[in-house]
């Protein structure tokens, strides 16, 4: 036997009178939505329709850059400091290490690819994040502290390295030569 649940209804004349508890959700019969409720806001606050939300062509350039202070601000806990590698030949060696003069441990080490020579679509400077190596995509740094040193490290197995092309998405193998590596750390 199927289970239903069925949460607390009424018309938008009794939500606009009614203060839900908090976190509370119920269902708006005349307006076909569901609303949310704080245990504060009279009426909750309602949620728009698939059918309700205009189709516009984002730009993420077109945020200001105060929206982004205020936001790190606001939700960064500590203070992240962060280092990047030199740019590293690609290379089809067993293992690729860079090390940084730093001591601290990382929170994440974070590695891209940084087009020397167009290719794939992509332009000198592109940094490229949808890469792999030979059977794995979006290959990960390992880091361990040694002595007065961070180590960052990425097990390459003497396999090629591709990545998707920048229009189509398809896997396309890279000349090692139009690449070059950056690893950076945050701490």
């Amino acid at each position: 036997m199927t289970r239903i649940l069925q949460v607390r209804r009424g018309s938008a004349a009794q939500h606009d009178n009614f203060t839900g508890l908090n976190g509370e959700i119920t269902f708006d019969s005349t307006n076909k939505t569901l609303r949310v409720h704080d245990g504060e806001t009279l009426g909750g606050i309602a949620l728009a329709r698939k059918d309700e939300i205009t189709q516009s062509n984002f730009d993420i350039n077109s945020v200001s850059a105060s929206f982004w202070t205020n936001l790190f601000s606001t939700y960064q806990n500590a203070c992240i400091n962060s280092e990047a590698s030199s740019l590293i030949p690609v290379s089809n060696a067993t293992v690729i290490d860079y090390t940084f003069e730093t001591n601290s441990t990382p929170i994440i080490a974070d590695i891209v690819l940084v087009c020397q020579s167009p290719e794939a679509g992509y332009s000198i400077n592109d940094e490229v994040r949808a890469f792999g190596i030979g059977n794995y995509a979006y290959p990960h740094v390992n880091t361990y502290l040694s002595g007065s040193a961070l180590h960052a490290r990425l097990f390459v197995g003497e396999q090629n390295f591709w990545i998707f092309h920048k229009t189509d998405g398809t896997p396309v193998n890279i000349t090692n030569e139009n690449w070059k590596i950056k690893i950076t750390v945050y701490y």
